[in-house]
């Protein structure tokens, strides 16, 4: 009698941790992080990401610009803004053309692997774009999107948090008359 009591509250303790309503389905063991895609401006072909462990926990995810205009030489950091972590560190050149300092080394686009569906897939958030002059009008990145929205690992981070909001933001490393072919999107997903 006593193996048939342990046995039902056993069972109602599984069936009630299994009913959990978080948004985030990341099983707890695995670490917290964020990836970077980053797409080419004008071509909208995908060049490779990273995958950045986070130093600390946070439900919440917001992003942190500093920018240093360029009078000559000029800066944008972007923070992971509750945990105060760096994601992004690229140089802005007048007449020039910055590089982009972190994160470094980045994964190669052909060393992500892509779904074998023809499904297109969006965040049900959408995106918010990061600007560094709030005047500025979002800049249309769909296609951009359309060239990694079937990557396995980005799937993997849309299912793991499927309430987030992705994060996008044009990186130009070149100010005055800078190049377009230079510029990069950068999408941001948290797991």
């Amino acid at each position: 009698m006593k193996t048939h009591i342990l046995s039902a509250i056993l069972c109602i303790i599984i069936a009630s941790s299994c009913n959990s309503t978080d948004s985030d389905t990341t099983p707890p063991d695995t670490p917290k992080k964020v990836m970077l895609l980053f797409v080419d401006y004008t071509t909208h072909n995908f060049e490779g990401g990273i995958e950045i462990t986070l130093s600390k926990p946070s439900e919440t995810f917001k992003i942190k610009s500093v920018y240093k205009e360029p009078s000559d030489f000029g800066n944008i950091k972007l923070f992971y803004q509750e945990i105060d972590q760096l994601l992004f560190d690229g140089d802005i050149i007048w007449m020039g053309k910055g590089e982009i300092t972190f994160p470094s080394p980045r994964l190669a686009a052909e060393d992500f692997e892509r779904t074998l569906t023809a499904d297109f897939i969006t965040p049900k958030e959408g995106f918010e774009s990061i600007t560094i002059n709030p005047n500025f009008e979002p800049i249309e990145h769909s296609r951009a999107w359309a060239s990694v929205q079937s990557l396995l690992l980005a799937r993997s981070y849309l299912q793991s948090n499927p309430s987030q909001k992705i994060k996008v933001f044009l990186y130009q490393p070149s100010a005055g008359d800078g190049d377009e072919q230079d510029w990069k999107f950068i999408f941001i997903l948290k797991n």
